[in-house]
């Protein structure tokens, strides 16, 4: 299975007004963005701690009715947040308001502030990787009893580097891998990846590989499709949202093609 070269855009939710985040929302859909993605916390990851910032989901049920083309999801959503039975719920509206365009991406969450401050017990990494493997399989078992069901199998996109749990987590549930780092670093993760699902009987090429992307695609998009990534996502943060890069990578896309 050879998945297609894709270009997504992180549209981080922090340090704007949302008719900001709205308009490079259709901006990137315009542009030709495959997939825009915002992310799951409750505060500015840089910048100023206690600057602007939106809740994912409920953001991403009304980017499913400002779009028509694109896929949306979070980059990623903590499981520590939500009951997995309610996250399911919530994927499952998303994907019938967007007529079949949600990726649900999911993680086991890291970010200490957004737990403190909203009663969340944060635990240890451990603990939390614990409740991402117990969660992974309530989800899908959700999805398997919801009336009506999703409108497709659910594209589920697990981010982390973790080579004991996450990779195997991933091995195990999803269709999307994120990762960070040099294509090298990335190279070696979808090794272990690879290693997980023939473990567990699986076809490696059936997970998509992700990774975030800094620089131009003529620095760094042939060793990362060297390493095996075919989804490429450009972040940006508020208030000034600078969709340079993505046209680059959107270019150098079609350019493939």
């Amino acid at each position: 299975m050879t998945h297609p070269v894709r270009i997504g855009l992180q549209l981080q939710p922090q340090h704007a007004d949302y008719p900001e985040i709205r308009r490079t929302l259709a901006a990137a859909e315009e542009a030709g963005a495959d997939i825009v993605f915002n992310w799951d916390h409750f505060f500015p990851l840089y910048g100023e701690p206690d600057g602007k910032h939106f809740e994912c989901w409920t953001m991403l049920g009304a980017w499913a009715e400002a779009t028509s083309r694109v896929e949306i999801g979070a980059l990623v959503s903590c499981n520590s947040y939500r009951n997995p039975e309610l996250l399911a719920d919530m994927a499952r509206t998303v994907d019938h308001i967007s007529d079949g365009r949600l990726i649900l991406g999911i993680g086991a969450g890291w970010f200490q502030k957004d737990y403190d401050e909203y009663g969340y017990d944060f635990g240890t990494p451990g603990s939390r990787l614990a409740d991402l493997a117990q969660a992974l399989p309530r989800i899908r078992s959700r999805w398997s009893t919801l009336n009506p069901a999703p409108t497709r199998d659910i594209p589920i996109l697990i981010g982390g580097g973790g080579e004991r749990k996450t990779l195997r987590y991933t091995a195990e549930h999803a269709t999307i891998w994120h990762g960070f780092g040099d294509a090298e670093t990335v190279a070696h993760k979808c090794g272990v990846l690879d290693d997980h699902c023939r473990a567990i009987g699986r076809d490696p090429a059936e997970i998509e590989r992700s990774a975030g992307v800094q620089a131009a695609p003529d620095e760094v998009a042939d060793d990362l499709r060297a390493a095996g990534v075919s989804l490429f996502t450009v972040g940006v943060g508020g208030p000034d949202y600078d969709l340079g890069l993505l046209k680059e990578w959107i270019g150098w896309r079609d350019a493939q093609a």
